[in-house]
């Protein structure tokens, strides 16, 4: 059986609802607003933890390596293995974030990844500890199931990215299904003022948002979660995600607030004759 079908066990225990939940309170102490977006990777455009991992990642294996070469690099694995656990304190809490706007399928992997990760990071304190008492022959083995540790870590991690696409765009497939030309969405006045209202292109959902005679078009499933951005809320020019409250600028489609990171695709808008027609957005524009 593939590993990515044995975590779906995981994904099935409920008997992780209870961590699940104390995380979830945890979570919600970070505060909201450019902290968070930080956290997400708004300001990147895809999320920052897998960025963030690698330091602490990268430097413990770099230790490991030192260690099992010849010569003498106590000083400078030992120096390693501080920097890595300095730098897992940024990647905890910006894969915290993520974490807590997932659905529980995720949530509940992400804390069995969590606690892979804890204990790595604990046998890499432990492997500082002995490198420091000058122990140095634990402090290798320490080391070696720390790496371990992470490497299991890690595996649930990428389930969560790739097998359930946790952080990826879950919208950009629609991109390539919209229709060439110009395509009729419906009178003018069928579209309710300052409100998301549900179009489609073929089996391509659309919102559509009318301001007076102005008509603004987005493609209308959330990028972080594939929510239906219809059922969402628009205000000041920004449409919001009914699932997880991330912010979309109607004018261009940026995000203007996580947990989202990419952008929604704009459609072109024309009213002629009294009809609201869109079409894809040329490549150069």
């Amino acid at each position: 059986m593939r590993l990515g079908e044995g975590v779906r066990k995981i994904e099935r225990n409920d008997g992780l609802d209870p961590a699940v939940s104390l995380f979830k309170r945890v979570a919600g102490r970070i505060p909201r607003g450019r902290a968070r977006d930080l956290l997400n990777g708004v300001q990147l455009g895809h999320p920052a933890h897998p960025i963030l991992v690698q330091l602490p990642i990268g430097a413990w294996m770099s230790a490991v390596l030192l260690d099992l070469l010849p010569g003498d690099h106590r000083r400078s694995a030992h120096a390693l293995v501080n920097t890595g656990l300095l730098a897992t304190l940024p990647a905890v809490v910006s894969g915290l974030a993520d974490w807590s706007q997932q659905h529980a399928r995720q949530q509940r992997v992400g804390v069995v990844h969590a606690a892979s990760n804890a204990a790595g990071s604990l046998l890499f304190a432990s492997s500082s500890l002995a490198r420091a008492r000058d122990r140095q022959g634990w402090g290798r083995v320490l080391a070696l199931a720390g790496v371990g540790a992470v490497a299991l870590g890690g595996s649930l991690g990428g389930h969560i990215a790739y097998y359930r696409a946790g952080g990826a765009n879950s919208a950009d497939h629609l991109t390539d299904l919209v229709p060439g030309g110009w395509h009729d969405l419906g009178p003018l006045d069928g579209f309710g003022e300052g409100e998301p209202v549900r179009a489609s292109l073929g089996d391509v959902p659309v919102v559509v948002v009318r301001t007076g005679d102005a008509v603004r078009a987005v493609l209308g499933t959330c990028t972080h979660m594939g929510a239906p951005l219809a059922d969402g809320s628009f205000a000041d020019g920004c449409l919001r995600c009914p699932w997880h409250g991330s912010g979309f600028d109607m004018d261009d489609g940026s995000v203007v607030h996580g947990p989202a990171t990419a952008g929604l695709e704009t459609l072109e808008t024309s009213v002629t004759g009294g009809t609201v027609r869109v079409r894809r957005l040329p490549p150069d524009a």
